[in-house]
């Protein structure tokens, strides 16, 4: 018996594809042996990744939760979704807040075929997916619009997603694209690797880049926290993804990460 889904149509298994190596990574099951082999030589190159991937989850959770339960955010616009995992952002706000609404976008495939399992919202909330090109910000809002209300507070979560956008530029005026078009109040969430001065972490994504059906560059510290610029950080700031409002975690006892986070508001 397989230990892998059925082939979704559309969907090509003989290249490692970023949505199912890092759910892999984050312990999914929704990914075929090529992405597990190459998740595999991905971490042999450079553990680290894997605590990234987790921390960048993690980050995510503890940020819904934060704008749910302290801002009052009752909407969520979730760019490059992903395949489904424990704890998505529909089950974290609605938990909190059950009238709370969250649009997940993208355009994979394999995300779209296991949309279903993210449209299992609130009775009083709203869940949707979009396929869509979150590359397009002006299409993405307009339908977004039709589920979230634009003219209270949302909040825009990118994780994971913006070093797959080829140019920082293209990253930054995405970013804004999208910020231009939510209220005031409106938060920006997100959490992205800042590369570290390391031979083996280039080493390992000069790998990605050969092998990953979609490349990846990473940021400098000064380019990731450019996403924030004209936007009101909230404490602590740009931080590695395990420092950002940890719940329980003891000074000193995070996990070093390259995966970085932020959360801001719109004026």
């Amino acid at each position: 018996m397989s230990d892998s889904p059925d082939v979704p149509d559309g969907v090509d298994i003989t290249v490692p594809h970023s949505p199912r190596v890092w759910n892999y990574w984050l312990g999914g099951k929704d990914n075929y042996p090529v992405d597990r082999a190459f998740g595999d030589q991905i971490v042999s190159l450079y553990p680290q990744v894997a605590v990234d991937a987790r921390a960048g989850r993690a980050f995510l959770v503890r940020a819904t939760t934060h704008l749910t339960e302290r801002e009052g955010v009752r909407g969520f616009l979730d760019l490059g979704t992903g395949l489904p995992t424990h704890r998505n952002t529909h089950e974290i706000a609605q938990a909190v807040a059950p009238a709370s609404r969250v649009v997940y976008v993208d355009n994979d495939p394999m995300v779209i075929a296991h949309a279903r399992a993210l449209l299992s919202g609130s009775d009083e909330g709203a869940t949707a997916f979009l396929d869509a090109d979150l590359r397009v910000p002006s299409e993405v809002l307009a339908r977004a619009g039709e589920v979230l209300d634009l003219d209270r507070p949302v909040a825009l979560s990118i994780i994971g997603v913006l070093g797959h956008v080829p140019t920082m530029e293209e990253a930054a005026d995405l970013v804004r694209a999208y910020m231009t078009g939510l209220p005031s109040g409106s938060f920006l969430v997100v959490g992205d690797n800042v590369m570290p001065d390391d031979p083996v972490a280039v080493e390992a994504l000069e790998r990605w880049n050969e092998g990953a059906a979609s490349s990846y560059r990473g940021h400098t510290l000064a380019e990731f926290a450019s996403f924030f610029d004209g936007l009101e950080l909230l404490e602590p700031g740009v931080v590695p993804s395990t420092r950002w409002r940890p719940e329980t975690l003891r000074s000193g006892s995070a996990p070093r990460t390259d995966m970085y986070a932020g959360v801001a508001r719109k004026p």
